[in-house]
């Protein structure tokens, strides 16, 4: 297969993200946009919908704060529900 050298511009944020995620997948960039562009292909556009979400400013700000505190190196995590529901009715 003969490849071309391609070349865009991506915010330096979204690259570092974007090069973390898919090297834990063990894939760098090239492969990923490879792999997007044969799914646009594939489907004809666009593989997932693009829509501008409507979300209320106590939600983002929801989703902001989750996502601080999912990054907590000392939040404990839950393997099932059960743990979950203990932990939840202890008084620990």
């Amino acid at each position: 297969m003969a490849t071309t050298p391609t070349q865009i511009r991506i915010d330096t944020t979204v690259k570092e993200q974007a090069n973390s995620l898919f090297a834990s997948l063990g894939m760098d960039m090239s492969g990923a946009v490879n792999i997007f562009l044969r799914q646009c292909i594939l489907h004809g556009g666009l593989p997932f919908a693009v829509e501008i979400p409507q979300y209320n400013q106590a939600t983002l700000d929801a989703i902001a704060e989750a996502r601080r505190i999912s990054r907590y190196p000392d939040v404990k995590g839950y393997s099932s529900m059960a743990d979950l529901k203990a932990a939840l009715e202890s008084d620990d």
